[in-house]
């Protein structure tokens, strides 16, 4: 009688460990997840709303943002744990306060930018440039992310990314942020983008006399 072939058992087949990567580092809830690369053709505004349950602040601005970007600095308004702020301009001329503009206070008189606060919600609504001679002046600082408008253009840099240490961002970090905002599509500068410095050096070299063409 020939033997049975002997059942072959099998060996219990191991389960590849899953490798999960780290978290990237949030930065801005309006970036962190991606965003869209441009703004919606033949866009032209909105309305920016604060943050208040009640009489809040509205604020329209009748055109396209220009020069959007996340910003590291302190001064510019940012969303609760957010790390840099995203800010786009537009001419003063196209910005207007339409209700409950009694709530707005200006944050400092003295600066550059004279940032319209919420006194309810803390929201900066816009941020006019009066000085006489600057070189953005007649530009207003707006925050889009304040808007239910879709289509403002997207950042398209980060600026004075350092300053976040002087928010309380260990400087062992910055590393990473920068790659990140780089894998974002956001190149990171310690002032602004080459654009607008070389925009504020020619107004600079023309109010002084040294400036030329070729």
């Amino acid at each position: 009688m020939a033997k049975k072939a002997a059942k072959k058992t099998k060996k219990p087949t191991k389960k590849k460990a899953v490798k999960r990567s780290a978290p990237a580092i949030a930065l801005h809830p309006g970036i962190d997840k991606g965003f869209a690369k441009s703004g919606k053709k033949g866009f032209a505004g909105g309305k920016l709303t604060c943050n208040c349950a009640t009489d809040p602040v509205v604020v329209e601005i009748a055109m396209q943002s220009a020069h959007n970007h996340a910003c590291g600095c302190t001064k510019c308004w940012k969303p609760e744990g957010a790390i840099f702020s995203v800010v786009a301009v537009a001419p003063t001329n196209k910005v207007s306060v339409l209700q409950n503009g009694h709530k707005l206070k200006i944050v400092d008189e003295n600066a550059v930018i004279l940032r319209h606060a919420c006194t309810g919600c803390g929201a900066h609504m816009h941020g006019p440039v009066k000085r006489e001679g600057h070189a953005f002046q007649g530009l207003t600082f707006i925050h889009t992310e304040l808007s239910k408008d879709k289509g403002w253009s997207p950042p398209g840099f980060a600026a004075f990314v350092s300053s976040v240490i002087e928010s309380g961002v260990p400087p062992s970090k910055m590393p990473a942020i920068r790659k990140r905002l780089k894998q974002l599509g956001l190149e990171p500068y310690d002032a602004l983008n080459p654009g607008l410095m070389d925009y504020m050096a020619t107004v600079a070299a023309k109010k002084s006399g040294t400036y030329r063409e070729s």
